[in-house]
């Protein structure tokens, strides 16, 4: 079961597979391994415990950040989120930490969780996928319906203030460069940088 794995300079904590999205381009729709992991479907949901003991098989200073990504979404997982990125900041206080979420956290946690992410978190990147909330609920196919769009802006902004680093992100050839465009002009509104991230497949 593969709980941490490289990508590049970046070490991945894996500790979901459950998501409130079932976006047309996810990743795990195309394969089950990303980088040099082995497969990131989980036997079962790690404990803390479990994802301590998968640190100390890493010497974790060689990597540029840690990423809590991957192969759900990591907000379903909420209370091991922050003991996770709690326990880099405690053994590698300078070491980075960016989790990659899909904006949806304050709805699936019933409260406005980005306030835990205060010392704990370095930069949010959270999925935007469209400039409009029809194509949104067209290409991420949320479990919360309507009110998905509007939650994860506001979720955004909540994150502009809160953390150091906040990125929106679209998937490149998903959208027209009409579309990329508007994007652009969200994020500049809300605060967050725009980046255009590859298409996993």
């Amino acid at each position: 079961m593969t709980i941490l794995y490289e990508v590049r300079q970046g070490l991945y904590v894996n500790l979901t597979n459950k998501c409130c999205n079932d976006c047309t381009f996810c990743l795990r729709n195309f394969k089950d391994r990303e980088g040099r992991s082995g497969s990131l479907w989980l036997d079962h949901e790690p404990d803390f415990g479990e994802v301590r003991e998968a640190f100390r098989q890493f010497d974790v200073p060689r990597y540029k950040e840690v990423v809590i990504c991957r192969f759900g979404e990591p907000t379903e997982a909420l209370e091991r989120v922050l003991q996770t990125a709690g326990y880099v900041k405690e053994h590698w206080p300078s070491m980075p930490v960016r989790i990659n979420t899909n904006g949806l956290g304050n709805l699936i946690n019933g409260r406005n969780i980005v306030p835990l992410f205060k010392n704990r978190i370095d930069t949010v990147s959270i999925s935007l996928n469209t400039p409009d909330k029809e194509r949104y609920l067209e290409v991420v196919r949320p479990a919360f319906g309507e009110k998905s769009f509007d939650a994860m802006l506001d979720f955004a902004r909540e994150c502009v203030r809160t953390v150091p680093h906040t990125v929106l992100s679209t998937v490149a050839t998903t959208i027209s460069r009409e579309d990329e465009e508007k994007c652009a002009a969200i994020c500049r509104e809300i605060g967050a940088a725009y980046r255009i991230r590859e298409f996993a497949h």
